[in-house]
C-alpha cells in the first residue's frame, strides 16, 4: 500500500471522530440486524421504539382520543393493508403517513400492525 494511500483512510484520532465511527459502525450494525432478523424475533421493546414516532398523532400505545384514529385494538390485518397502502402511495385519505410508511420495511410493518392489534403492548 502506498503512503498516499494509507493517509486516504487514516481513522481520525480525535475523540469526535472516534465517537462518531463508533456510531456509525452501531447504526450500521442495528440497520443490518433489523432488517434481517424476522419479525417473531424482534423484542418487544425493538418494536415500541419502531412505534414511537406514531405516538406524535396517534397517541400513546396506539390510544388517542383525539380526532386521529388510535390503532391499539384494530385487527392486525386491517392495520397491515392500510400500512402497505400508505408506503405504496395509494390511499387517498393519506395525511403524512403516506411519507411515514415509506420510512419502515416490509417486516417492520408487519410487527408493527402485529404490536398495535394487540390490546396491551
Amino acid at each position: 500500500m502506498s503512503r498516499s494511500t494509507r493517509h486516504r483512510f487514516a481513522v481520525s484520532k480525535s475523540p469526535l471522530g472516534v465517537v462518531t465511527g463508533l456510531g456509525l459502525m452501531l447504526l450500521g450494525t442495528f440497520a443490518h440486524s433489523a432488517s434481517d432478523t424476522p419479525s417473531t424475533q424482534l423484542r418487544p421493546q425493538d418494536v415500541a421504539v419502531l412505534a414511537a414516532s406514531c405516538a406524535n398523532c396517534h397517541g400513546a400505545d396506539g390510544r388517542n382520543s383525539g380526532g386521529i384514529t388510535p390503532l391499539r385494538g384494530l385487527p392486525q390485518e386491517y392495520l397491515l393493508q392500510r400500512l402497505q397502502s400508505f408506503k405504496a402511495g395509494t390511499a387517498k385519505d393519506a395525511t403524512v403517513m403516506d411519507r411515514m410508511a415509506k420510512g419502515y420495511d416490509d417486516a417492520q410493518l408487519q410487527v408493527l400492525a402485529q404490536w398495535f392489534s394487540k390490546e396491551k403492548p
